[in-house]
């Protein structure tokens, strides 16, 4: 018996090394995976019965549930579950009094990262409308276009963001389009007040049957994202998305007892649907900042005992790029949630802040597919294995850098990559893995499919990124590919910067792209012109211009003049060569200036310019 129990445990313990050796991430792949497997068969109860519980519906059930416990930090302000709820009941009740807004309607909604946002937003839902976030930064042009895409007819602003809107209020008017602004009075006669009816409203809950979903593909928000059309794109969120969204926090171990700490725009997918969304999934508190600062970050923290934080990689970059102080390892925080984060900045992160988690993840706003990093490995934006490729279908192909465009075989099918060599991210579309496209435009939406991919008559969502996959299965983000890059955490269509360059009476024709700066995340904008033959370029004129019609992180910072543009075969500008070749001033014979706004004008980029960009003297 002692030989056959000595027998059984060293045999445990030979699997055991077997595992930790040939294995080192099976038990943490599996309670991952359990986790997710969970998560998705509570949707599929709600597919099957056809009784949603939304986030709102969630949100309702926790302020039941935790009246009193704080749901939202803000400038030092406690707000609890029962005060949201209630404050959100109230703007529901001005709209339900006034009989303008049906359940199905589209409400836009323009604000700044205040509680009133999330009152707002809660509050639309209620009534059953569909909500579509404004990106704060976009401008005239782009704001009318937004109300075509989602068909709103309502427009709720922040008080502060009103005085911006001057210029198209008329638009507004003859579109008819009514605006709301969040005061107790305006000096536009035009635009209704919404803080005095709210203080005379009744905080009693509105219908349920109002908010209610019997299905999980019903959109219940929109959220713009910058594409290859030279607009901003409304990517629909339906129930289905916001409530895997929701469940981030809680997939990499959040629990209730966890300060969110907030400091994106409520605007973007990351901050209002796995920020806000996933605070109440968990039953937790999140603390909103009205605008990120790399000085107030860590005082925050430890001032609101913050244990859980979202990013993006530039974000991190400014921490560490803070002036080193005592104690930089005396917080709560022991979890960072986001993407984007760069393996030299993460080792700074960890070297300097402690060995908090930092749990990448992967997806796109209207995307279908996810990933996340749930190991921690530095440099990975998700992990897969074999059960979750079986449970979400993608494939990584071979993609031409030169003609922009993924590799056929003499089939005209798409070519798998090798494990480790970088490829095209295509996932599959399909029950489980559905893509809802974009509101107001077919055309846009088809163009994100790619189809008789492998077989014919397969469709996948074309990514637009390419990604590598090791021998472990981690997978990294390379690049993006295409006519958007990355710049300040935001997308930057180069379409749209094409368009707006094109204005000018001077440029014949602009080129646009992102180049790589050292030490920076992304790629900065840079435009090559060329000069019509009875004009000259100016600097000033340009810059004047850029910054009247372009927001802060879609400017070019750097102008290449040309005499003629490289094209494809297709007859599409081409960007290969101009990325590659940088804005090295010692390299190019090309004129090259650089966006200085000291001097508020385009100046020519010299030897010691460039040089004094690459040491960080100089602020992009």
């Amino acid at each position: 018996l002692s030989f056959t129990s000595f027998s059984l445990v060293a045999g445990i313990f030979a699997l055991h090394v077997v595992q930790k050796l040939c294995f080192p991430y099976f038990w943490k792949d599996v309670f991952y995976l359990v986790k997710v497997i969970r998560y998705g068969a509570r949707l599929e109860i709600f597919k099957m019965t056809s009784k949603v519980v939304t986030i709102i519906d969630r949100f309702v059930q926790q302020a039941e549930r935790i009246p009193t416990k704080p749901f939202l930090i803000y400038e030092g302000v406690t707000y609890t579950y029962q005060d949201i709820n209630e404050r959100s009941n109230k703007l529901a009740n001005v709209f339900l009094e006034q009989g303008m807004l049906k359940k199905g309607d589209s409400v836009a909604l323009l604000m700044n990262n205040e509680p009133d946002f999330i009152c707002v937003w809660f509050g639309l839902i209620k009534l059953g409308c569909a909500v579509a976030f404004l990106n704060t930064n976009i401008k005239s042009r782009s704001l009318l276009h937004c109300f075509n895409c989602c068909g709103a007819k309502t427009l709720v602003v922040g008080a502060d963001l009103l005085d911006s809107l001057e210029d198209i209020l008329p638009s507004f008017l003859e579109d008819n389009i009514s605006v709301w602004a969040m005061k107790n009075e305006s000096s536009h006669t035009e635009v209704q007040t919404l803080l005095d009816k709210m203080d005379k409203a009744s905080d009693k809950p509105t219908p349920p049957a109002l908010r209610a979903a019997t299905s999980l593909k019903a959109a219940t928000l929109y959220i713009f994202t910058s594409g290859t059309t030279g607009l901003p794109k409304a990517a629909v969120i339906t129930h289905l998305q916001s409530l895997k969204a929701a469940a981030g926090f809680w997939a990499y171990g959040g629990s209730e007892d966890d300060v969110v700490y907030i400091p994106l725009p409520l605007y973007h997918s990351a901050a209002s649907l796995i920020g806000v969304g996933g605070t109440i999934e968990m039953g937790a508190t999140c603390v909103l900042k009205k605008k990120f600062s790399a000085s107030q970050f860590w005082n925050d923290c430890r001032k609101y005992d913050v244990t859980i934080f979202q990013y993006i990689g530039e974000l991190c970059r400014y921490l560490c790029n803070q002036p080193k102080a005592e104690g930089e390892k005396k917080h709560k925080v022991h979890m960072g949630v986001g993407n984007g984060l760069r393996q030299d900045v993460w080792r700074e992160f960890h070297r300097r802040f402690g060995e908090i988690r930092m749990c990448e993840l992967y997806g796109s706003t209207e995307g279908n597919l996810c990933f996340m990093n749930h190991i921690g490995k530095i440099g990975a934006v998700g992990r897969s294995n074999f059960f979750y490729k079986l449970l979400f279908k993608y494939d990584l192909v071979r993609y031409d850098m030169v003609r922009d465009e993924p590799v056929r075989n003499s089939q005209g099918f798409c070519q798998h990559v090798n494990k480790g060599e970088t490829g095209l991210l295509l996932s599959k579309i399909g029950a489980s893995s559905p893509f809802f496209g974009y509101a107001g435009s077919k055309q846009l939406t088809e163009k994100k499919l790619m189809r008789n991919v492998f077989v014919k008559g397969d469709v996948y969502f074309n990514t637009g990124d390419l990604m590598a996959e090791d021998a472990e299965d981690f997978i990294c983000f390379k690049d993006r590919v295409g006519d958007t890059f990355r710049w300040k955490g935001e997308n930057v269509a180069t379409t749209e910067v094409t368009e707006v360059l094109g204005l000018v009476d001077f440029i014949q024709e602009a080129n646009v792209y992102g180049v790589e700066i050292p030490g920076n995340e992304g790629r900065a904008g840079m435009a090559a012109i060329i000069v019509r033959p009875e004009c000259e370029f100016s600097g000033k004129k340009l810059f004047d211009h850029v910054l009247n019609d372009l927001p802060g992180y879609a400017r070019p910072l750097f102008i290449r003049l040309q005499e003629s543009m490289e094209m494809t075969g297709t007859f599409k500008q081409q960007k290969f060569n101009l990325v590659e070749s940088g804005f090295n001033p010692s390299t190019i014979c090309s004129p090259l200036y650089f966006l200085d706004f000291s001097e508020k004008s385009y100046v020519p980029l010299t030897n010691t310019l460039y040089g004094s960009i690459l040491a960080g003297e100089r602020k992009l």
